[in-house]
């Protein structure tokens, strides 16, 4: 199916998303930026405005008026146009790193906007920073759950696997809205099989460096972990491998 690039898809009553073009090994389609709404609401809550693209950001625009910008994390395919849509939007820019917007945002916190309260959840470890936001019976998850495949780690393996019990216990059936590719119906599940995947992975990087001997370095261990990936993927896999061995070394 060709991506739909720039339109409007409704896909609860009270989330909809726009398709960035910025399409790739990491961004799959592209990154969704979401709009929170609630019905009859007439101002909207706009999620990750993707990067610094002039089209996106005035289409995303058009939909307002815009109470919040919400950040999932600082990932620039998420967060580069951010601060220039706020300004067009007229509104507040929150994130979990402060240098990305006006207003913090963290764990614990409620939004209200668009007619919705929106909680925020800390859910590190694809970034330090990565937060998910829970509306209503979904869960916006940035890259902490993808729509499809696996996150690459970019923070501590340890923080990430608390992060998926965090969402593993959120109640069944609560929709996955994930940062990039199709919605998901039920992240309990995904979270366990994310899990699942993640401790299987972690055991064939031990047996790795039991083979390899020594401290070998995280391009060592993809080498022989995913020997049978695409090495597009590869420089990816490094970082994750990377928080792998922090893991196993106790850092």
């Amino acid at each position: 199916m060709t991506p739909l690039y720039g339109q409007l898809r409704e896909v609860t009553p009270f989330a909809s998303v726009v398709l960035a073009e910025n399409p790739g090994v990491m961004t799959l389609e592209g990154t969704n930026t979401w709009v929170l709404r609630a019905p009859g609401a007439r101002s909207c809550v706009v999620v990750d405005p993707g990067p610094l693209d002039r089209a996106h950001l005035d289409r995303v625009a058009a939909l307002g008026p815009v109470d919040a910008v919400l950040l999932t994390h600082g990932h620039p395919d998420h967060s580069e146009g951010a601060k220039e849509f706020g300004r067009l939007v007229d509104a507040p820019v929150r994130a979990g790193t402060p240098s990305l917007g006006t207003d913090g945002l963290a764990g614990g916190d409620v939004v209200a906007g668009g007619g919705l309260e929106i909680r925020v959840l800390a859910t590190p470890g694809h970034t330090d920073d990565s937060l998910s936001l829970l509306v209503e019976d979904a869960v916006l998850t940035g890259d902490t759950i993808l729509g499809r495949g696996t996150t690459v780690l970019d923070g501590k393996l340890r923080d990430y696997l608390a992060s998926l019990e965090v969402l593993a216990d959120l109640p069944a059936g609560t929709v996955v809205l994930p940062g990039h590719g199709p919605e998901l119906p039920d992240v309990g599940a995904v979270a366990r099989a994310y899990l699942a995947h993640r401790r299987e992975r972690l055991a064939q990087v031990r047996a790795a460096v039991e083979r390899l001997g020594g401290d070998p370095t995280a391009r060592q261990v993809v080498e022989v972990v995913y020997a049978d990936v695409d090495r597009s993927l590869w420089p990816a896999a490094e970082w994750s491998v990377q928080a792998q061995l922090e893991y196993l070394r106790g850092v």
